[in-house]
């Protein structure tokens, strides 16, 4: 084993690139299901009295190295309305690099990982074949559980130490996977590449058992390979144009769903229970032979009711675009944490493409925090008019986090002899309605300007009363020592502000889709400048401000399946007059549930809502370390279920907190994602909090 984790960095590079067509035919059988089994949002459409269903595609892949992988489907055939994707992402397990230090994506820890040995153990099973082409049949196993490692069997040939066949299982919450994959033999072109797979899949839950077996064949037309002691790719310097390793998923132009043609394609004959799945399934949807029962109205509409409360469903509207839209009652979308406390959200999604890859898309959300009882809504639409620049336009609109303001209410208690009765004035809780304009354009490569506008109505949610509790003589003097503040009491205030926003990300790879340019990452940190400046005067505004926000944010890689995150930000609100509200972009609550990647962990969890609006100047600070195994590895059977770990470290400055201070852990399973939080604010310790949000079927 030894040899073989030596040579598999280099053997995992030695494929600079190939073209070539996958079948793939998958078969599922519904052993068990019961009505929980519709509320999966990656199940397909179940139809009533089929337990049985067979599905079939055919893709060309082009792969480029290290890791990119672009599979296009012309066509496909099946009993099901989609293919089901096991856990929701089905290519991963027919695009698998086995010299790579990781499996499906990042997920698994790989047995020929580099730092395999501290995880695994390895035995020789047998040795196969006549003297110098021996072939080792090695077993390996995890030495501790958990759900990102897998046991199964190598087959590797002596002195290339190249492997054969590889068979890894391994589980998840819900699903039991075994995955054979047989390679190319020793000498030949496809060596290093996998010619066949053979999946076995286990799926329960809450009772329903589905069992499914798929398997894929590859065919390929050509392959481009650099000798071992070359093969560690090296990019080339500026080159960030990475458009020949990625197009679209599916080429819908060209996209066959006829049975007809795909038998002029499928490399492996059907069995006998094969065709006859198909042979029923055609009889029933083309023929008369199985006379459907006339519905009753009233049923049906419940029906499609319950479709749309716990389906996820797509709806493709004619020459208008799609809409897709998850289940309106879904526990996935909750979420719980001490200060804000149970949230709820959804959102629909609408788009329509354009000559020249010109997009409209269109995101209605809404959302209920229920422990302040507040309804959020939003409409997010964007129009990119000229994708091949990044260029759009952006509308906004929706209501905001309450704000607090007592500016005005802080000078009317400061007065000398008060005039009014401060019970009925409700100055410091507002209602916001909003509405941005802006325009987006990339400069050149990595360097992005937006421009536009951004307006609020900020409303008293209890209206206040000027209540007079002084003799008419005492409060004319007043009133006339201080007419500036008496004008700023309002139940509304208006806003309007022109708007910039400079964002440089340095060396931003990057690829076209067509006319469309899709950004990646970056080796570097992304760099965003935001102004914002209050005029008055415009659609009757008051308030005049000016706001000034920075932030750097970068995830850096430092090992195998760890991360570092950081996030820097400083905002500050200066030549403030008239009546103002305290409103950050970067700095800012979210009352509807954010799960595991929070902003690459850049929130706190603990803060008093209040201080987000009640601070003019802010210093903020976010580190992040991420890693599958870092402090449950030997305590717990069941932290088995434990996909990462997380430790936080947020701080932040203002002028009444110096500083703050969160110290954080978490945990992210399959199923629930659970942090534990403590502040520290003045130097002194202030409490410990929690969040939990759901995460089945979101990862």
């Amino acid at each position: 084993m030894k040899q073989v984790i030596f040579y598999a960095p280099f053997y995992e590079r030695i494929i600079d690139e190939y073209k070539a067509e996958l079948y793939i035919k998958g078969q599922v059988n519904i052993r068990k299901k019961n009505h929980i089994l519709r509320f999966m949002p990656t199940m397909f459409r179940i139809r009533k009295g089929v337990r049985e269903y067979l599905m079939e595609t055919y893709s060309d892949i082009h792969f480029t190295a290290p890791d990119i992988y672009d599979q296009k489907v012309k066509a496909s055939v099946g009993t099901s309305s989609e293919f089901w994707e096991l856990d929701g992402d089905l290519p991963e397990y027919f695009h698998i690099n086995v010299y790579s230090p990781t499996l499906l994506y990042d997920k698994l820890l790989s047995p020929l990982s580099p730092e395999a040995m501290k995880y695994y153990s390895y035995r020789i099973d047998s040795v196969k074949g006549a003297k110098h082409n021996l072939q080792y049949r090695i077993s390996f196993k995890p030495k501790n559980k958990s759900f990102q490692l897998v046991s199964g069997y190598l087959i590797v040939s002596e002195d290339v130490w190249s492997v054969r066949e590889m068979r890894f299982a391994g589980r998840s919450e819900m699903l039991r996977f075994n995955n054979l994959v047989r390679m190319g033999d020793v000498g030949e072109a496809d060596e290093f590449l996998p010619l066949h797979y053979n999946i076995d899949a286990d799926f329960r839950f809450l009772g329903n058992v589905v069992d499914a077996d798929y398997m894929a064949v590859l065919d390929y037309k050509s392959i481009k390979q650099k000798a071992p002691s070359s093969a560690q790719r090296k990019r080339v310097k500026g080159k960030y144009n990475l458009s020949d390793s990625y197009t679209l998923t599916t080429d819908t132009n060209k996209h066959r769903k006829d049975s007809a043609y795909f038998n002029t394609l499928r490399p492996v004959p059907l069995t006998m229970h094969e065709q006859e799945l198909y042979q029923d399934f055609f009889l029933r949807r083309d023929t008369l032979l199985y006379p459907v029962k006339p519905k009753n109205k009233n049923l049906k509409f419940w029906g499609q009711i319950g479709d749309v409360l716990i389906s996820r469903y797509s709806v493709d509207v004619s020459k208008m675009g799609s809409i897709r839209c998850s289940p309106l009652i879904n526990p996935l979308l909750l979420s719980y944490s001490g200060k804000n406390g149970l949230s709820y959200r959804q959102e629909f999604k609408y788009n329509q493409f354009f000559a020249g890859d010109r997009l409209l898309r269109i995101v209605p959300k809404i959302g209920y925090n229920f422990m302040r009882k507040e309804l959020y809504w939003s409409v997010n639409s964007d129009f990119d008019y000229w994708p091949r620049k990044r260029a759009a336009f952006h509308i906004n609109v929706g209501n905001g986090n309450r704000i607090y303001s007592s500016d005005v209410l802080d000078e009317l208690k400061n007065m000398p002899d008060s005039i009014f009765d401060f019970n009925q004035i409700h100055l410091d809780y507002f209602k916001d309605l909003y509405f941005r304009l802006r325009h987006s354009w990339e400069i050149v490569n990595g360097l992005s300007l937006e421009v536009g506008v951004s307006m609020h109505k900020r409303t008293e949610v209890n209206k206040s009363r000027l209540v007079p509790i002084k003799p008419f003589s005492q409060r004319r003097a007043l009133l006339e020592e201080y007419p500036d503040l008496i004008a700023k009491i309002r139940h509304s205030y208006i806003s309007f502000a022109p708007r910039v926003t400079l964002k440089w990300t340095p060396g931003q790879y990057y690829y076209m889709n067509g006319d469309r340019k899709v950004n990646l990452h970056s080796k570097y940190p992304s760099l965003t400048v935001d102004w914002e400046r209050g005029v008055s005067g415009v659609f009757n505004s008051t308030g005049v401000y000016e706001r000034v926000e920075v932030d750097v944010q970068h995830n850096i890689p430092v090992g195998l399946m760890r991360d570092v995150y950081f996030r820097f930000g400083w905002g500050a609100f200066t030549n403030q007059k008239e009546m103002y509200f305290v409103d950050f972009a970067n700095f800012t609550r979210s009352n509807l549930p954010i799960g595991w990647n929070d902003e690459i962990g850049g929130v706190f969890q603990l803060l008093d809502a209040r201080w987000y609006n009640s601070s003019r100047q802010y210093v903020r600070g976010h580190l992040t370390y991420e890693a599958p195994f870092l402090l449950l590895k030997h305590l717990l059977k069941s932290t088995q279920y434990v996909l990462n770990e997380r430790l936080y470290l947020n701080a932040l400055v203002v002028p009444h907190l110096k500083p703050y201070i969160e110290v954080g852990y978490g945990i992210g399973t399959n199923i629930f994602d659970l942090g534990v939080f403590g502040s520290f604010a003045n130097r002194k310790f202030r409490e410990v909090g929690c969040k939990f949000t759901f995460e089945l079927f979101n990862r």
